[in-house]
């Protein structure tokens, strides 16, 4: 009898063994929350699906809504049911995590929840081997960083100098974003945290950084000269950062007032992203080397004063329009939304960064609410050709290479290059070079905060924002901020929902002769 052979993807050859982590227990404060819900619990039930989380790990809820044990854990595997990306649900898996899920009610002010707290842990290091091991998740609002960070500190909870793998087990904590308001408030709760838990327990979390071409930047500069040797102000034009989200604020009126479109993205997520863009080789791959080169990166973007704040930066805000065919709100008639606010939804930026690499070079960034599709995407516009050889003559041809990074929504790598149209004539036409994670890899990628939390456990912090980085990235935006504050705020609102964003927008790279690409 003949043997057919199993057909592989050879592209997934080479694929690492992905690693487990040591039983743990995970505590989420807030985790009655739209985040544990949609995100972090289905997060831990997709890691157990994968194999990747060992028997025994643990998780226990912190918060103030009166849940039984059994109340919480029915709460808990009912958003893994509904959120997770691995469908149909499994039963059998939900039981097996279901198992280790405990529930704290308690105010985060009230020091006797702290002690229940430890009794609980305790109870599962005793009955599921879990060795000490802590991870603290804060999915609470920013404001109760502060009163979390030294309750756990007060009640012993926070283990600090020892190394993994002893007795006693580690401890780390998990920050969520937004990570202060401005360079002085970030400041300060480092300085909180840093009373609390050394700098290698902190891990300050940015779910952009998790995802799959986020984590290829470096493999695709660095393992490949073709790219890494025309990575330079000598071949790149310009860099455009897009963040495009079709929705609104989602109920979320109140945050959205205090942060806007500036401090919500580009504070942490754009800035990340551009920083790995324009970083120079790190010497190894290991988490101090990579983010030693992010903030060099981040250092090097030159700071705005009130002048350049008004020539390189634009705001607007959306008013109604219709989105995917359907009749919507303005900014302004949102849910707790102040009438007259002024808050922006949409934000773009020229930077420039003073360095040898990208002198010249403008960094463009833009991200906004309400626009017509939802892209997230890296440009990287290279220079013309030196001698219009092929735009003469009839042959049409003038445009620059163009390598976009799509981070979502499909994920992939395209390159924008001419080529001879078939014929007796010589007419240059452009052309696309698609790369796609899903049907290249043959496989779904992982959900970004799969991958954040299962590294968090590993105490692997490369894809996490040290403390310098946080505070270089804030010293650019508070000159930002800072400008706005003695400029009077445009006209808003000043572009429909639905559209690309304010006039504005395309005015500030068409001054430099240049032009959005389109996504």
């Amino acid at each position: 009898m003949s043997v057919i052979p199993i057909m592989t993807n050879p592209l997934r050859e080479g694929l690492r063994a992905e690693l487990t982590a040591e039983p743990c227990v995970v505590v989420i404060f807030g985790a009655t929350g739209d985040l544990t819900h949609r995100k972090l619990m289905p997060a831990l039930y997709n890691l157990t699906i994968e194999g990747q989380l060992p028997a025994g790990s643990s998780l226990v809820g912190f918060a103030r809504r009166p849940f039984s044990d059994d109340e919480f854990r029915a709460e808990m595997l009912e958003a893994a049911k509904r959120f997770s990306r691995q469908q149909p649900y499994r039963p059998s898996i939900g039981e097996r995590f279901g198992e280790g899920i405990r529930y704290v009610q308690a105010s985060f002010e009230d020091p006797a929840g702290y002690e229940r707290l430890e009794q609980v842990c305790a109870e599962l290091d005793s009955t599921r081997g879990t060795r000490g091991n802590r991870l603290f998740y804060l999915a609470t609002a920013p404001t109760a960083y502060p009163t979390v960070i030294e309750r756990l500190g007060a009640a012993g909870l926070v283990r600090r100098g020892e190394p993994n793998g002893t007795d006693q087990g580690w401890t780390r904590v998990v920050v969520e974003k937004p990570f202060g308001r401005d360079l002085t408030t970030a400041r300060e709760l480092n300085a909180q945290l840093a009373r609390v838990f050394d700098e290698d327990q902190v891990y300050r979390i940015d779910h952009y950084l998790g995802k799959e071409t986020v984590q290829n930047i470096m493999t695709f500069r660095f393992a490949n000269s073709i790219f890494e040797s025309v990575w330079d102000r000598d071949h790149v034009d310009n860099v455009q950062i897009t963040v495009f989200e079709s929705i609104g604020i989602e109920g979320r009126g109140p945050y959205y007032e205090e942060a806007g479109a500036l401090r919500d993205m580009v504070a942490n997520h754009m800035l990340q992203v551009l920083s790995l863009v324009a970083m120079e080789p790190p010497v190894a791959l290991d988490a101090n080397a990579v983010r030693d080169e992010k903030v060099k990166v981040l250092r090097a973007i030159h700071r705005l004063n009130t002048a350049e704040v008004a020539r390189r930066t634009v705001r607007g805000q959306y008013g109604p329009g219709v989105v995917d065919g359907e009749p919507v709100p303005g900014y302004r008639q949102e849910e707790r939304v102040a009438p007259d606010s002024t808050t922006e939804t949409f934000v773009a930026l020229k930077l420039l960064i003073d360095n040898w690499r990208w002198a010249g070079v403008p960094f463009y960034l833009r991200h906004g609410k309400r626009l017509p599709k939802r892209s997230t995407e890296i440009a990287i516009r290279f220079k013309e050709t030196p001698q219009l050889l092929f735009g003469q003559g009839g042959a049409g041809w003038s445009q620059p290479n163009i390598l976009t990074l799509r981070i979502q929504p499909d994920e992939g790598i395209a390159l924008r290059f001419g080529t001879k149209v078939p014929g007796a004539r010589v007419q240059v036409r452009s052309v696309m070079m698609d790369f796609r994670f899903g049907a290249s890899f043959g496989r779904q990628s992982a959900e970004a905060y799969e991958r954040l939390i299962l590294d968090a456990m590993q105490g692997e912090s490369t894809l996490f924002t040290r403390r310098d980085e946080t505070e270089a990235a804030w010293a650019i935006v508070t000159s930002i901020l800072e400008g706005w504050q003695h400029l009077p705020p445009p006209e808003l609102p000043n572009y429909e929902a639905g559209t690309w964003g304010p006039s504005a927008a395309r005015d500030l790279v068409v001054r430099d002769g240049r032009s959005w690409v389109r996504v």
